[in-house]
């Protein structure tokens, strides 16, 4: 990672409180201090952004599914500052289905409400369908996936107890239990965190019996606009042998999208513009 990028991360983190210094040494962060800049990074860089996503799934006999599509993202925060806690600011998303061709002009929109329950649409094109998916579907597959759709507009930190359980020289681990464990299938899972960029590298889920059965990695990561980014990543299932890549292209930032794009009419009408 670049020197400037470090210390621009470095000095963020200082100015809030997330670092402090003691006797020019830098104090290790608790365990929600990270969980906060994790959250930030994989979630809230820049006021808007902006990715084409290519999804292939590979099932337990070597057959191959793919999915493309764009995704947009806007904050509500007026502010990208931390010491705003724009980590935890509303949130909306839009995603915008191009391929195969039974799912093409498919779009999934998100409002997202940290700290009570997200809004979420599923427009169903061969239906001309608006359906509204439920708080307790979040835990199911997006589009068929090995990725739940809680995966891809993101958890909200209010839901776990989070936990610094080790540390070494690249690396925080946290251990993140449910508040709520009978809303979720899981037990707990295990987040591995880069210590320069916050960027949460590798996640494990825990079923109710404390057993591996869901694994997300980080791939690959390159800096776009000064931002850290995930550009590649896979979820496997454990259980089902099923794996789905996730490949990011385009990727762009403050790019000043309109919010009206989050309504029911750009669900119908596709905000054609935004998604080239």
């Amino acid at each position: 990672m670049k020197k400037t990028v470090r210390n621009r991360l470095t000095t963020a983190l200082l100015s809030v409180g997330i670092l402090t210094a003691t006797n020019g040494a830098i104090a290790a962060p608790t365990a929600d201090e990270i969980v906060n800049r994790t959250n930030y990074v994989a979630y809230y860089q820049g006021q808007d952004g902006k990715a084409k996503v290519k999804m292939t799934i590979t099932d337990e006999q070597g057959r191959e599914r793919s999915r493309q599509f764009v995704i947009l993202r806007t904050d509500e925060p007026q502010t990208d500052s931390l010491e705003n806690n724009a980590y935890k600011g509303d949130q909306k998303m839009y995603v915008y289905f191009s391929r195969p061709a039974d799912v093409n002009k498919m779009v999934f929109m998100v409002w997202k409400h940290p700290g009570g329950n997200d809004d979420r649409w599923l427009y169903l094109p061969a239906l001309d369908l608006v359906k509204r998916i439920a708080s307790s579907d979040k835990r199911t597959s997006f589009v068929g996936s090995d990725f739940y759709y809680e995966d891809v507009s993101g958890r909200n930190l209010e839901d776990d107890h989070h936990e610094l359980v080790s540390t070494d020289d690249n690396y925080y681990v946290i251990k993140n239990t449910p508040v709520n464990p009978d809303l979720v299938e899981f037990s707990y899972y295990t987040m591995y965190i880069h210590k320069e960029t916050f960027l949460p590298i590798q996640t494990e889920y825990y079923d109710k019996n404390g057993v591996l059965y869901r694994t997300n990695k980080t791939l690959k990561v390159d800096t776009i606009e000064g931002f850290p980014t995930v550009t590649k990543s896979s979820m496997e299932n454990l259980k089902t042998k099923s794996t789905t890549l996730m490949e990011y292209s385009k990727v762009s930032y403050n790019l000043g999208l309109p919010k009206e794009i989050y309504t029911e009419r750009f669900l119908r009408k596709a905000p054609k513009k935004y998604l080239r």
